[in-house]
């Protein structure tokens, strides 16, 4: 399956953590010729922008940069309204510049969803959103965020595979890999896993609702065994 910026397209990749989302939606953006829209980067572009005092109003209420960014860096979720904004301009920013998408793990709230998908409805067109479920089992996803490791520089996440369980130094920048404290603890990991089944199956219901198709991909193999069945399964009818 190719893609020219002439035809529309967005990709959202969903599944539990340790999926592979990022590993996946950076080969997609460079196999298909899409952006690949990360954002916790968006959020922190943007308050790395932000000057001191600045806010935006959303329904009437006030979300400071400040405000976001303390809650962002004590590694607490922002508030929905506020991410959901950010990622709604960065779509529209990019929409006018003719690039196709692909989302890894977003919307994450029906809040989010709720307001997006519209918006790429509208911009993109309903038949040009494609929306792979890649499934793992809860002992997979454990297993691999508890021996998943990211490079020091650019914090790419190396999922943990035969093909990468020796290497000492990221494939993509060359910088030496370290594991994540906290989030890849095995007792964080249930707890992330938990959230991940309260939020990502009414989105998976929501999107049914819409009338877009979610289709599923067994998750569990090689980089590449994963990567040649989203391809399959984006180019199948």
């Amino acid at each position: 399956m190719k893609n020219s910026k002439s035809k529309k397209l967005v990709v959202i990749l969903m599944g539990p953590p340790g999926a592979g989302k990022g590993t996946q939606g950076e080969l997609l953006a460079e196999k298909l010729n899409l952006y690949y829209f990360e954002t916790s980067k968006i959020i922190e572009e943007a308050f790395n922008k932000a000057e001191k005092g600045e806010f935006v109003k959303i329904e009437g209420k006030k979300y400071f940069f400040e405000k976001e960014k303390k809650l962002w860096q004590e590694g607490i979720l922002c508030s929905p309204p506020f991410v959901t904004y950010l990622v709604a301009e960065k779509i529209k920013e990019l929409f006018k510049m003719n690039e196709n998408l692909i989302l890894s793990g977003s919307p994450r709230t029906l809040y989010e969803a709720d307001r997006v998908i519209p918006l790429l409805e509208k911009l993109y067109g309903k038949k040009n959103i494609k929306i792979i479920l890649i499934e793992v089992s809860s002992r997979e996803s454990i297993f691999r965020n508890s021996h998943r490791r990211i490079c020091e520089l650019m914090r790419h996440p190396i999922l943990y595979t035969k093909e990468t369980a020796n290497l000492k130094r990221c494939p993509l920048d060359g910088s030496k890999l370290i594991k994540r404290k906290g989030l890849d603890d095995p007792e964080t990991i249930k707890v992330r896993l938990k959230e991940y089944k309260e939020r990502t199956f009414p989105l998976i219901e929501y999107f049914k609702n819409r009338g877009l198709k979610v289709k599923k991909v067994n998750g569990k193999g090689s980089v590449a065994e994963v990567f040649k069945r989203i391809l399959n399964s984006l180019s199948a009818k």
